[in-house]
């Protein structure tokens, strides 16, 4: 996914590394896509050996120097194939560290297991506030202009948190 998000950012604009880390966090692309902001860098050494991005320029900031980047017509190719790879990739994903507990869960005393499940609902709650952030500041950002695909998304974002948290909350009911 950082190959895309990089490409993706690219057909945008021209930008530099540190340019692209700054859009990914304002994004919170690291919340939503997997993508860890320290692995930008090696993605673009990678598009670029590849020929899907080049230098456009090079900018001296201070005692630095940063390279801009720019999408190549092979890049735009590229990223074509990697947007239509990702819709078609079954995008089921189960909480498997989960489930996996739950079957083992018999090897620890009920308040343990009540404990570390109600830890996870912390975090979920958490996730859910986060989430809640992440939107306000886009509508903020984008004057409640915010297009159909990313309300779309942020709405099933919500569903798929709620729906653990009401797991977790039929799990600890049965631990009563």
């Amino acid at each position: 996914m950082t190959r895309l998000l990089v490409l993706g950012l690219l057909d945008a604009q021209p930008m530099s590394g540190y340019d692209i880390q700054q859009m990914i966090g304002m994004m919170d692309a690291e919340r939503w896509g997997g993508v860890l902001v320290g692995s930008i860098y090696h993605a673009l050494k990678k598009l670029e050996q590849e020929h899907h991005i080049e230098i456009t320029s090079v900018e001296q900031t201070g005692h630095r120097q940063k390279a801009v980047y720019q999408i190549t017509q092979q890049g735009r190719e590229h990223l074509k194939s990697l947007v239509i790879d990702s819709l078609r990739t079954s995008s089921v994903l189960y909480p498997t560290t989960l489930y996996s507990g739950l079957t083992f869960i018999e090897k620890i005393p009920r308040e343990n297991a009540r404990q570390a499940l109600e830890e996870q609902k912390q975090r979920l709650d958490e996730e859910y506030r986060a989430l809640e952030q992440g939107l306000k500041e886009k509508e903020t950002a984008m004057q409640n202009d915010v297009p159909q695909f990313s309300k779309i998304t942020f709405d099933n974002m919500f569903s798929i948190i709620r729906q653990q948290q009401q797991f977790i909350d039929k799990l600890l009911d049965a631990l009563k």
